[in-house]
């Protein structure tokens, strides 16, 4: 009987079938790329490299290159040699301006959260007084010198009054900011609940306006030791002398090393406070760093 042969299959369709004289060659195993450890260092490393830098460039500014006049910038082992020389005077100035800061700054965050509590609660009056405080902070704070020792004498009343024009504007700022900006679906999810207007600024509002409270915090602390040093400046007491006191009268003898130190305790006390409000923010508000950390 006849069978039709199959139709032949191109030769790029055929299957090849294995040959068993060839030596089959196992893949090469493709090595893992390696694997990177991200090296994390305290914290504090960061700061001291960068103190360390900083104190570096200013010695080859002063001491190797001689680019600045001693009398302007001195060198920073002339600055230490005059802080060991007046280490009492100056330290007990550095303590009666870091009070000064840490007073003015409680009473002007104080006042400063609660007048923008006030302004948040009223869209009328934040309409009427916002233009008011904006044209205060906007007045050059050294022009109210020579007014507050008429108005209030010498010593701290006039101290504390120019840390707490210098300082209270960034906290009513972040506070109306952040009582003003509660995002909608939480605001809607309280309502949902029939949450009462004390429960939703309790519950709600509040704790999503603490982080930008502590925004307005952390700008207020710098300007706080600011306006200290500028009421030293215009209403210091010459017995009790801060760290604005000690830089007048250091730099009227021409002791400008010593007045240098000043500055630099200045800074140094400013950078220790702000990391205190730093560390508190991180204590009451963990949840914003677990969800912002890069």
């Amino acid at each position: 009987m006849w069978r039709p042969e199959p139709a032949a299959t191109p030769g790029h369709l055929r299957s090849k079938e294995p040959d068993m004289n060839e030596t089959s060659v196992a893949p090469a195993p493709v090595a893992a790329p390696p694997v990177r450890t991200r090296v994390r260092l305290p914290g504090v490393v960061y700061p001291v490299a960068g103190l360390v830098v900083t104190v570096f460039v200013w010695w080859l500014i002063t001491s190797v290159f001689r680019w600045a006049n001693p009398v302007v910038l001195p060198p920073p082992q002339d600055v230490l040699r005059n802080f060991n020389t007046n280490r009492d005077f100056v330290l007990k100035g550095t303590l009666v301006t870091s009070l000064e800061v840490v007073v003015g700054f409680l009473i002007s965050s104080a006042a400063g959260f609660l007048i923008g509590l006030v302004l948040a609660g009223s869209r009328v009056l934040e309409r009427m007084f916002s233009p008011l405080l904006v044209a205060i902070n906007a007045v050059p704070k050294i022009a109210f010198g020579p007014m507050l020792v008429a108005w209030l004498g010498w010593g701290q009343p006039p101290i504390q009054f120019m840390i707490f024009v210098m300082s209270f504007f960034p906290v009513v700022l972040a506070t109306v900011t952040g009582l003003t900006r509660t995002p909608s679906e939480l605001a809607e999810m309280a309502r949902s609940l029939d949450a009462s207007r004390r429960q939703m600024f309790v519950k709600v509002r509040l704790p999503s306006a603490l982080p930008q409270l502590f925004i307005g915090l952390k700008l207020a602390l710098p300007l706080a030791s600011v306006g200290a040093v500028i009421g030293e400046f215009q209403a210091g007491d010459a017995a009790r002398p801060g760290l604005g006191s000690i830089i007048l009268q250091t730099l009227g003898q021409g002791d400008s090393a010593t007045a240098f130190g000043a500055f630099v305790l200045i800074a140094g006390t400013t950078i220790a406070l702000y990391y205190v409000v730093v560390g508190a923010e991180r204590l009451l508000l963990p949840w914003v760093r677990a969800t912002t950390e890069r």
